[in-house]
């Protein structure tokens, strides 16, 4: 029999990796050596649904090592840890504050456990979604008591970090929780970038250890500084967190945090080989970022399609994270090398020079502004049909829809469907909750 999956996995050996996980192929290699670390709950291992040993001990170290009260390791990703976060604020409140460009597990948490996303929108700059302002905020606040508080994306996949300060003190002036989704900021606990991290401001955090620390894929960590959410949190990752986790994945989580911590200078060294990369090529526009894991070529000045530019750098072995259409993001860690972007800066050198590239970039569409909205959780409950997109206009959506990547829904749940929003999706060259030219509406009595 062929198998299909460890052969593809085979074909990408060896390459250099400027995308997720964080430990870039190398930096787990003292740790995990053999398969027989790959083990189950007995008395020497701990159980991570009631931890009293090694991951107790675990994970009060990576509270302390993140100025946290309590840390939970989970192996599901931060998408569990979205999940719980969202199952104990409901104990506060029936709606949630959402902003647009959140994370899709976000608005898969709200269905679950029967949250009402008030969604929010910030302006549009230089084709990427920026956060709402904190006035927005407030103004939500000020007339509604049944909002809980709100859950922010922080950094998101470009790199912008969130207003942090100003959202934590409206909210907690209002008397609501800050949630953070930090899927993409765990490295930002480290050094200089402190002040940038979660813990400062969120009574609730996740983050996704495994994106930019040398961290095993799904291994995240849940953090609480409101104890009077903690017991329902705990609860929370007992009903989304699988049963049989793994432990080498858990080991790695612990394993990412300590050697960061013990290794702060690997930090500067990659900060310091990108800065002469941006240097060396200064005829490339590489948008300014907030998180310097995020690495964002902008192609529009080039004229270059990304997506185009990605395939190119694919060929010599470099792989992005992703590429829209505009940007190309490389995303790094601890675990990059000079080599690594000194490979990157002779590919890009090389690769935007190729005559077969130029005059192939296409702008996207605008980001649609928010349309008129009913109720998100209204919407999902009642019949519905697919349409075509064009005799969707002036429909209720049944689904999120939108562009990927970054994966940020153009039209949500309960939102009514627009001009703007449907060209935004027939233009895209990949998107979500589209099947065959058809979005799901809600059906017309």
């Amino acid at each position: 029999m062929e198998y299909h999956i460890f052969n593809a996995l085979k074909k990408c050996r060896r390459h250099i990796s400027f995308h997720t996980p964080g430990h870039k192929g190398t930096g787990l290699k003292k740790l995990l050596k053999s398969s027989d670390l790959d083990l189950t709950e007995l008395s020497a291992t701990d159980d991570l649904g009631s931890p009293t040993g090694p991951i107790a001990a675990a994970q009060r170290d990576i509270a302390d090592i993140c100025g946290a009260k309590r840390a939970y390791i989970t192996t599901d990703g931060s998408s569990s840890g979205i999940f719980a976060m969202l199952y104990a604020a409901r104990r506060a409140g029936g709606k949630v504050i959402v902003p647009r460009n959140s994370h899709k597990s976000v608005w898969n948490a709200c269905r679950i456990v029967g949250l009402e996303p008030v969604i929010v929108q910030g302006e549009e700059k230089d084709g990427i979604l920026s956060f709402p302002e904190a006035e927005k905020i407030a103004s939500l606040l000020a007339v509604d008591e049944d909002i809980c508080g709100m859950i922010t994306v922080s950094p998101d996949y470009y790199g912008n970090v969130a207003p942090l300060k100003k959202y934590c003190e409206t909210l907690h002036a209002y008397g609501r929780l800050m949630m953070v989704d930090g899927a993409h900021g765990a490295h930002l606990a480290f050094g200089d970038d402190r002040p940038m991290y979660a813990a400062g401001y969120a009574d609730m955090w996740v983050d996704g250890a495994h994106k930019s620390l040398p961290t095993l894929t799904q291994g995240a960590v849940v953090f609480s500084n409101n104890l009077l959410f903690d017991g329902f949190l705990s609860e929370g990752l007992n009903i989304f967190r699988t049963t049989s986790p793994s432990f080498p994945v858990m080991a790695s989580v612990e394993y990412g945090y300590k050697y960061t911590a013990e290794n702060i200078g690997y930090i500067e060294r990659v900060k310091a080989a990108v800065s002469n990369l941006k240097r060396s090529l200064p005829k490339l526009t590489f948008r300014p970022s907030d998180d310097w894991t995020k690495l964002c070529l902008d192609c529009a000045p080039l004229n270059i399609n990304s997506a185009l530019l990605a395939e190119r750098l694919e060929k010599r072995r470099i792989y992005p994270e992703f590429a829209d259409g505009r940007y190309v993001v490389f995303y790094l860690s601890p675990c990059t090398t000079p080599s690594d972007l000194n490979a990157l800066r002779s590919a890009l050198a090389m690769a935007v020079r190729n005559k077969k590239l130029r005059s192939t970039y296409v702008p996207r569409a605008a980001f649609p502004a928010p349309a008129r909205t009913y109720s998100y959780l209204y919407a999902l409950a009642q019949p519905c049909e697919y349409v075509s997109l064009e005799a969707s206009i002036g429909r209720m959506s049944a689904c999120n829809a939108g562009v990927m990547p970054p994966c940020i829904p153009v039209v949500a749940a309960g939102e009514i469907i627009t001009e703007d929003a449907v060209r935004a999706l027939i233009t895209a060259p990949h998107t979500f909750g589209v099947e065959n030219g058809n979005i799901k509406v809600v059906r017309r009595s």
